[in-house]
């Protein structure tokens, strides 16, 4: 639960990728964040295939108080990180296979100017880097570049991620409540609670 960004796409050409690892790592350097590169030169003959093997090429980045944010792909181009090669790259469950390339990351707590640094980010790669990208963001801030929204949007996650932790330490499950009804009471409160 938290205000979250979702993506997926490729690397436009194999051979932008030292150039793009550079970029990424100069930024995040300014910024003082962490940040890991993986390979740094596309495995030759793999690029645009299918397949792909069990390397990972690019950048990572974890700014304050936020998930890793993964720049990196497979030898095929597309996005994915170590995680999602780990979990879903050998899976036969062809429903779990396009889970490999759908990453995602949580800004709930690294606070609004984090969220709005990567997605600048992200619209700046995008331009010059990927092809057949798309990033859904929970704040709207991709699709309006809206501040305000994004403000408004930071305050209701955490309003009700606010709620839902007073919720759980002062209404206790009752001795004969069963836990799909002490949920129920739960996010009645919640529910109520962020109406008003």
């Amino acid at each position: 639960m938290g205000l979250s960004f979702h993506y997926q796409g490729c690397i436009a050409k194999p051979e932008y990728l030292p150039e793009l690892i550079d970029e990424v790592r100069d930024i995040v350097t300014v910024l003082g964040w962490e940040y890991v590169i993986h390979e740094q030169q596309f495995t030759s003959g793999m690029f645009g295939l299918p397949g792909y093997n069990n390397l990972i090429y690019g950048i990572s980045l974890t700014p304050p108080n936020c998930e890793t944010v993964s720049i990196s792909f497979l030898s095929n181009g597309r996005i994915s990180d170590e995680p999602h090669l780990l979990f879903f790259g050998r899976t036969p469950i062809q429903q779990e296979k396009e889970y490999l390339y759908m990453l995602s990351v949580k800004t709930q707590f690294a606070g609004m100017a984090v969220h709005q640094i990567l997605i600048q980010l992200f619209r700046y790669l995008d331009k010059k880097y990927f092809v057949d990208f798309t990033l859904d963001d929970e704040g709207n801030y991709w699709e309006t570049n809206d501040e305000e929204l994004l403000k408004a949007t930071f305050k209701k996650y955490t309003d009700l991620l606010d709620n839902f932790s007073f919720a759980i330490e002062n209404f206790p499950a009752q001795t004969d409540e069963t836990i799909e009804t002490y949920f129920e009471r739960l996010f009645s409160w919640i529910k109520k609670k962020g109406d008003t």
